[in-house]
């Protein structure tokens, strides 16, 4: 990993989320029975909105939406560049937070009550994400994203409970059911969209995007236990993806508490009682 892979990331990774986009919504669709539309729809929608006028509430809000924008690609460049994975842990959150800010700014209850919700999913899936660079850290000896996709073995195998917590927070950075509690893509939230009410035009067009830039770094996260065989961490990558298609359509949105402490428990007796494994390993 190089700068160069770090230049490939945020060139090609908008094409890359925009077509796992479009083949959630069509594999989506051929579950619930339906034919779906085109796999390049993603495209169409944003290509849409960047015609648009820009729409917002204060000012400020824009300014908000492009910190986060510009912050989740900064995350995923350093990420794919090899950089210090707890780096990369802050800046994700810091996207969060501007997110959040861009929703609280609008006047809207129901861009308020997603911004809320936004913080709470932060709060519910960040133990699990430090948790997977503790073990990581724990079993290669570095936090460098680069020393750590090199290992000989896969982390999977001396970090399974830590991959178990990590995949089940990974519906909260999709934002899929059980937990797409501050927004969702599918149509069900189409007239009432959560923090991205007030959004519109150029600005909600940055928002898909930065999350398709989110998709590709997360599914990197998920390559990396998996990283020491190339054909496996890809086969991998594409098998999660699927587990959470089948678990977007088979579970129903929970509330908030039930979210945060499940995420909780599982990050703490998962991943926990693997970091326990590795110190007495040691």
């Amino acid at each position: 990993m190089s700068w160069i892979t770090g230049l490939a990331f945020v060139f090609f990774a908008p094409f890359v989320g925009g077509l796992i986009a479009g083949f959630d919504r069509k594999i989506t669709a051929r579950l619930q029975g339906r034919i779906g539309p085109p796999i390049l729809q993603p495209f169409y929608d944003v290509g849409k909105l960047l015609q648009k006028d820009n729409l917002v509430v204060r000012r400020s809000q824009h300014l908000y939406t492009e910190f986060f924008f510009v912050l989740t690609i900064f995350t995923g460049a350093l990420f794919f560049a090899g950089g210090d994975l707890l780096l990369v842990i802050f800046s994700l959150a810091m996207a969060g937070v501007f997110f959040a800010l861009g929703g609280y700014k609008a006047s809207s209850p129901y861009s308020f009550i997603g911004a809320q919700r936004e913080v709470l999913q932060m709060v519910s899936y960040e133990p699990a994400v430090l948790l997977a660079a503790v073990g990581m850290y724990m079993v290669t000896g570095s936090f460098k994203v680069s020393v750590i996709a090199a290992y000989p073995k896969p982390l999977v195998m001396l970090l399974p409970g830590i991959f178990f917590a990590f995949f089940f927070i990974l519906p909260v950075k999709f934002r899929k059911s059980p937990f797409d509690l501050s927004t969702s893509h599918h149509a069900h939230q189409e007239i009432v969209k959560g923090i991205t009410t007030e959004i519109s035009g150029k600005t909600l067009a940055l928002v898909e995007i930065a999350h398709w830039y989110e998709y590709v770094f997360v599914l990197g996260m998920g390559y990396l236990f998996f990283a020491s065989n190339i054909w496996l961490g890809l086969v991998m990558t594409f098998v999660i993806f699927e587990l959470l298609l089948v678990v977007d359509n088979s579970t129903a949105r929970v509330r908030w508490q039930a979210m945060m402490a499940s995420s909780w428990i599982v990050a703490l007796v998962a991943g926990g009682l693997n970091i326990l494994y590795l110190m007495l390993r040691h």
